[in-house]
């Protein structure tokens, strides 16, 4: 592989972006909501999201709770596993225990 290569995003990365674009939000307002100096922060977030750095978990907690979801959202590889980990995150503890009563009784069916 030549050296001038393009890294290879990881899923972090990639969910990262994602959510970001889905948000409308700049990678600087990711770095400066989460803590990092407003001068780097756009580098950095770039970074995370190419898959040149992994974030520390706390740092990926951080960026997590900065845009409204679950630290297992950044890690989870199956797409539509993410989009239920984000929907159920957002949802309200009523929703959730109204979700999960449904779902628990359509399993019960099949």
């Amino acid at each position: 592989m030549p050296s001038n290569a393009p890294p290879t995003t990881s899923i972090v990365g990639r969910r990262l972006k994602m959510l970001r674009e889905e948000l409308g939000w700049s990678q600087e307002r990711i770095g400066v909501a989460i803590g990092i100096d407003e001068s780097s922060s756009r580098a950095r977030i770039s970074r995370y999201e190419l898959g040149v750095h992994e974030p520390p978990v706390p740092t990926a907690k951080l960026i997590a709770e900065a845009m409204n979801a679950p630290l297992p959202y950044l890690y989870c590889e199956d797409d539509q596993v993410a989009a239920l980990l984000l929907a159920l995150h957002r949802m309200t503890a009523r929703e959730r225990n109204s979700s999960l009563t449904e779902f628990m009784r359509l399993l019960r069916q099949h």
